[in-house]
């Protein structure tokens, strides 16, 4: 057997001495009780007031649902059969019901005018007026113009938008809508 050098036996020395300490150590850390977490810094908060908000009102579910179902009764009471949806500033549905026999096609375009009516804040009817100058308004996403849409507002700004759709014509579905609207006191 060859006799190591003592460079070799120096080196081979230090890595079983390093080995040993490693695993000492691990053995230790891991029945050592864990340390305690670094204390978490303060959450930082930035104060948005003043200028950085807006106040908005918004239609509560309670008052679009009397809105959709006094619309829905003006128009039973000519027995029309309808689909009315109320919209929020957003044009989201808050509250949509569809009447007995009403048309398949009747849901969307009932929300359809709803969000036309506020996204513009003015009653369908008036916007279809508008298209003989800008002709491309109802290319716009989401839109519908046709008479059957109601704006709300409060305080001059639109919240919330009625869409009545099924009646024969765009007139009585806006008559219906404006029932709704009337509901709510505005």
């Amino acid at each position: 057997m060859k006799k190591m050098s003592l460079r070799a036996r120096v080196l081979t020395g230090g890595v079983a001495a390093a080995a040993l300490s490693a695993g000492t150590f691990g053995a230790m850390s891991a029945t050592a009780a864990p340390a305690a977490a670094p204390e978490a810094a303060p959450a930082r908060t930035a104060d948005a007031s003043g200028h950085h908000l807006r106040t908005t009102s918004h239609l509560t579910v309670d008052a679009a649902t009397r809105a959709a179902q006094a619309a829905l009764k003006a128009a039973e009471k000519d027995n029309q059969r309808v689909t009315v949806a109320v919209v929020d500033r957003n044009g989201t549905p808050l509250v949509t019901l569809r009447g007995d026999g009403a048309g398949p096609q009747s849901y969307e375009s009932a929300i359809r005018k709803g969000f036309t009516a506020v996204s513009w804040n003015a009653p369908t009817s008036e916007l279809v007026k508008r298209l003989q100058n800008a002709p491309n308004l109802k290319d716009i996403p989401g839109t519908l113009f046709l008479g059957g849409g109601a704006p709300v507002a409060a305080d001059g700004a639109p919240i919330a938008g009625i869409g009545v759709a099924g009646a024969p014509s765009g007139d009585l579905d806006e008559k219906y809508a404006q029932a709704g609207v009337a509901s709510l006191g505005h």
